[in-house]
């Protein structure tokens, strides 16, 4: 039997606030969660619906309205400050002030949990610290002042600030927030190899729906109505409880994709007919144009190419004969003439 215990357990755990005239104003109804070591979650819902309230409570920053949660096998209000800080890190949307830190300073401190009150580091606190700055790819500006970091750059440090205090909990507000698209699959890459490599319990919230799908073990989604709905990615998505909590009038998530549609196809349906890559992105330009692709019959037809068999697409439109085509762009010019004699622009 495995002795694998949760690092973190919340039983009809309430989340909320209070209102200026002391009424309680619950985000998230009462649920059980737990947080278990190795595993990267992440915590996923529409803008508004408490997630960052969720996480200040699990950190200990505000008290829950109600139920109970414990952090390493003890009551979490009942742990001072210090044992917290040695059983979870955490990393919030808010700015921190760092003077004139530098970067390998501000690292620095996440070790503070762990030595004496002089705040002396040891030999194995500058290895921890240089572990944090090499995982988060920060090594190369260690020594500049924190203030000229970009936001990018000040998040990234932020995070290794985090690794380098070492605990068994890592909480993050959106760590993604002010990253280009290349570093925030890199930093998804990496939470993910963290949580797996060391054992600790990862989560963050993040707005990163199509990474969270890709790069989670777990998924807690917060929908508006504050009922949580806890699951690996892909139940949430089949079960249709994904789809659900990001309903949004004219947007819809395509289970077979992983995606939202941005377009709502109104227009004549077309057979497209061919698989791969080159039939994926002629169904999603076809849609673009507002045409519904479908695998059944239809008056319009369309086949994609399977290269190296051949390199253009053929269009079958009513009353006129088979055309080719060398790109999508060309594809797309003849079905938006033939259809409103309208030309792309």
């Amino acid at each position: 039997m495995s002795t694998l215990k949760p690092l973190l357990t919340a039983e009809d755990l309430t989340v909320g606030y209070f209102s200026s005239k002391k009424t309680p104003r619950p985000v998230a109804q009462p649920v059980r969660l737990a947080l278990w070591p190795g595993e990267l979650v992440c915590l996923l819902g529409p803008n508004g619906a408490g997630k960052s309230t969720l996480l200040r409570t699990l950190a200990g920053l505000q008290p829950p309205l109600s139920g109970r949660l414990n952090l390493g096998g003890a009551a979490l209000a009942g742990l001072s400050a210090a044992e917290r800080a040695r059983q979870l890190s955490i990393v919030l949307t808010d700015r921190v002030d760092a003077g004139n830190l530098t970067v390998q300073e501000l690292v620095s401190l996440g070790r503070h949990p762990h030595t004496g009150w002089l705040g002396s580091l040891s030999a194995h606190d500058e290895a921890q610290v240089q572990a944090a700055l090499t995982a988060t790819g920060t090594s190369s500006f260690a020594q500049r002042p924190v203030g000229e970091l970009s936001d990018g750059e000040r998040q990234k440090v932020l995070l290794a600030r985090a690794i380098a205090q070492d605990t068994p909990i890592v909480l993050l507000d959106e760590p993604t927030a002010h990253l280009d698209l290349p570093n925030r699959v890199a930093l998804m890459r990496l939470l993910h190899r963290l949580a797996r490599q060391t054992g600790k319990a990862i989560l963050l919230s993040t707005h990163e729906l199509d990474l969270a799908l890709q790069a989670a073990d777990r998924v807690w989604l917060l929908p508006a109505d504050g009922v949580l709905h806890t699951g690996t990615p892909e139940d949430l998505v089949l079960s249709g409880e994904f789809a659900a909590a990001f309903a949004r009038e004219g947007l819809a998530f395509d289970p077979a994709t992983g995606t939202f549609a941005l377009h709502a196809p109104m227009g004549p349906a077309v057979q497209l007919m061919g698989d791969g890559a080159t039939a994926f992105w002629t169904r999603r330009a076809l849609e673009r144009e507002g045409f519904v692709p479908t695998a059944g019959p239809a008056a319009l037809r369309v086949t994609a190419p399977s290269p190296p068999k051949t390199s253009q697409w053929i269009s079958h439109a009513p009353g006129h004969p088979a055309q080719y085509h060398k790109t999508i762009e060309e594809l797309l010019r003849t079905l938006r003439l033939t259809f409103d004699n309208t030309p792309l622009a």
